[in-house]
């Protein structure tokens, strides 16, 4: 247990009547008040969780990291010093005076969250319900952060292992002058983490009405998702369920979109320019149940990146998604053969996705044995995204378990490269005794053809902690 954190920006643009926070210079904590209206009502604390702060994450570290991409020069030798360093796995990411996108918006939003859990018990107005409502929302939003950051910077979960892994610190405050935190294990931050979203969940709205604001059904598809992390697909299934089936009961659209429509003739998510699709914005995506987004020009009008041929070869030729892909450089010339630049959006979506949900509850039926239930959830879910005569898995692959849950992942490359999930399955992954023989390479061709590969090791599974932090924190053992 050590000593850790300081140094994190906190601002918060906020709606009326509420607290203006200045960045803060010494520590990792520290924020100086700088405004004079101080959220005091019900109203006040209801539009703190109304902050885009909370929306957009900045945390795109995920995304290179995934071995579903390779490297293209002469586009990646001119990418950011970060951005080369994370494809390489590299254990020093920043420089000693950088901070790190990983940790500083959401340790702002730690700051905001426990602001909201601590005080709202004090406000004077207000009935019960509805401090317990902003209280649950708060924790749960709180949950989401910590599996976040436990995905960043603690080993994978593995029950052997977690209660001794050094994970992150557990803050459950927000007083700003607090300068010593210790890091909590792995098992006592998933322990955290479930236990503010299964304390929550009875005080959310049952119906999901906005997209920005925590609902019970998005909380529910957190808590299937950690639970899948944990390798405790029994308790995650029936939350995912429970997802599935009140999203489908909210006050506004929560759904697969059918790409054969929305991408076919006069479709909505058309033109596709050399930068993408049309996709709506978070308010307006209806696969989006509780919206999370960080920048991703990668799959915007980034060059570095593109699908590897092994990934590319994963879609069938009648698979509506690669409409989403690009052959050619943006404003440049073709790529080798095979390789595929994907052109979609400015942001990726980290939320609690629909999308994402169909696909743990399909994994979780095939590791419980249940194959025709996991077939069926992968028909319906292909079917929105390819012809329906494409959508059906093949009977060789549906008859073998093993065979399924790797079609699962695959489909999940399929679904989100070059946004930043499949880095997080590969961690999952590197525990999970069906899939111990893997091995994660990454290759960056060169203009002359030559092919230069990174292999991932095991220690940066894990990201270490910048050396901004380390120098304020002396005492602190960083991640090897």
């Amino acid at each position: 247990m050590n000593p850790i954190n300081k140094n994190i920006a906190a601002s918060f643009a906020l709606m009326l009547f509420v607290t203006a926070l200045g960045s803060c210079k010494k520590s990792f904590l520290e924020i100086e008040p700088k405004g004079k209206l101080i959220a005091q009502t019900i109203a006040d604390y209801d539009l703190l969780l109304n902050n885009l702060r909370l929306l957009n994450m900045g945390t795109n570290g995920q995304v290179p990291m995934g071995d579903e991409l390779v490297a293209v020069e002469p586009y990646f030798g001119n990418a950011a010093l970060r951005t080369q360093r994370l494809f390489r796995w590299d254990d020093t990411i920043y420089e000693a005076n950088d901070d790190a996108p990983e940790m500083t918006i959401p340790m702002t939003n730690l700051y905001l969250y426990n602001k909201i859990i601590s005080e709202v018990p004090d406000i004077k107005e207000g009935t019960e319900q509805q401090k317990a409502s902003l209280i649950a929302e708060a924790r749960a939003g709180r949950a989401w952060i910590y599996f976040m950051l436990i995905n960043y910077y603690g080993k994978p979960y593995n029950n052997t292992t977690s209660a001794t892994d050094p994970g992150f610190p557990i803050i459950t405050t927000s007083d700003v002058t607090a300068t010593k935190f210790t890091r909590a294990s792995v098992k006592e931050v998933y322990d955290f983490i479930l236990t503010d979203l299964i304390a929550s969940m009875p005080n959310l709205p049952a119906q999901t009405s906005s997209r920005v604001r925590m609902s019970h059904a998005a909380a529910a598809g957190i808590l299937g998702k950690v639970y899948v992390f944990m390798g405790k697909f029994q308790e995650a299934l029936p939350h995912l369920n429970t997802t599935i089936e009140e999203a489908s009961k909210g006050t506004i659209p929560v759904n697969l979109y059918d790409y054969n429509i929305t991408l076919g003739p006069g479709g909505s998510f058309l033109p596709i320019t050399s930068r993408g699709a049309s996709f709506p914005t978070v308010p307006n995506n209806q696969e989006i149940l509780y919206g999370k987004q960080t920048s991703n020009f990668w799959q915007y009008n980034a060059n570095e990146f593109v699908l590897s041929a092994q990934t590319s070869a994963l879609y069938a030729a009648g698979d509506v998604r690669l409409k989403l892909y690009n052959k050619n450089a943006y404003n440049g010339k073709a790529y080798l053969p095979g390789l595929l630049r994907r052109a979609a959006s400015s942001s990726a979506q980290i939320g609690v996705m629909i999308s994402d949900i169909y696909l743990l509850r399909a994994e979780c039926k095939a590791r419980l044995g249940n194959l025709s239930g996991a077939k069926a959830d992968l028909a319906f879910f292909r079917s929105k995204r390819m012809p329906a005569d494409m959508a059906a898995v093949p009977e060789s692959i549906a008859a073998q378990q093993f065979s399924m849950i790797q079609f699962v992942f695959d489909e999940r490359i399929r679904e989100y490269a070059a946004q930043g999930y499949r880095w997080f399955d590969m961690r999952r992954l590197s525990v999970d005794p069906l899939f111990s023989d893997l091995t994660y390479k990454h290759l960056r061709y060169d203009t002359d053809g030559t092919i230069q590969t990174f292999t991932l090791r095991p220690e940066r599974l894990v990201l270490r902690f910048p050396q901004k932090i380390m120098d304020q924190n002396p005492g602190m053992q960083n991640n090897p």
